[in-house]
């Protein structure tokens, strides 16, 4: 069972992926530039600039997402000793900041010709730029300390302090009165968004999932590398 978590074992598997994801992401996201920039049908207020939410909400969303799983993982790194945790934590946040730079200018791209702004301080806004200011801090964190048993326990709690954050950007349009309008997918009620929109948001979703995948490959693979050169055994 160890030798699974021999950097040679990993890296036997993981370096093989990412051109298997790589001719996934492309078909995928063929399929979701099609569906959404030709087959989906325009807004009747906002017309084509719609059009902008098929790349906006899907990276909140993987943003989101990553920053959750990275708390999950450090957090049970932490309490479990076990390093190859936060080995992927560490690998996975790159992507997860990508998203959110894409979130926030799309957004903003987005609010100009919808709100008449480039930016306004709106509770979901600030928000996500708060949650971006924690994937910054995040990774800072590793490159400034070189005592890696430090670091892991300073990401832990930059995670632990992030993750308050993650309810607040997702419940910010109900609990405050903001530019934003309120969520129009539920997972526990009907959403509001016609099948027509919503399908082709999923396929950009699961597209951008690909892309965050292949990113964290890549990582993950030249952190091995490392660990490889260190001559270290296991993780």
């Amino acid at each position: 069972m160890l030798k699974f978590f021999e950097p040679s074992k990993i890296f036997l598997v993981t370096s093989k992926a990412p051109k298997y994801v790589v001719v996934l992401f492309i078909i995928v996201l063929s399929i979701g530039l099609v569906e959404a920039l030709i087959l989906s049908p325009e807004d009747y207020k906002q017309s084509h600039t719609v059009r902008i939410m098929y790349v906006h909400v899907p990276a909140a969303w993987i943003s989101l997402g990553i920053f959750s799983s990275i708390t999950i993982l450090s957090l049970s790194g932490y309490i479990f000793k076990i390093k190859n945790f936060f080995l992927i934590a560490k690998s996975l946040a790159p992507s997860g900041l990508i998203f959110n730079i894409i979130a926030l200018v799309t957004g903003s791209i987005w609010g100009k010709p919808t709100w008449g702004t480039w930016w306004a301080w709106d509770a979901r806004i600030t928000s996500m730029l708060l949650l971006g200011l924690f994937y910054v801090l995040y990774l800072t964190t590793w490159r400034l300390y070189e005592d890696r048993e430090q670091a892991k326990k300073i990401t832990t709690l930059i995670t632990i302090l992030g993750i308050i954050n993650v309810p607040i950007v997702k419940y910010s349009v109900d609990w405050w009165n903001t530019l934003h309008q309120t969520a129009s997918i539920n997972i526990l009620s009907k959403s509001t968004i016609h099948s027509s929109m919503l399908f082709p948001l999923m396929i950009m979703t699961a597209a951008f999932a690909l892309f965050s995948l292949l990113i964290f490959l890549m990582k993950y693979n030249t952190e091995l590398i490392k660990i490889k050169n260190k001559g270290l055994d296991r993780l």
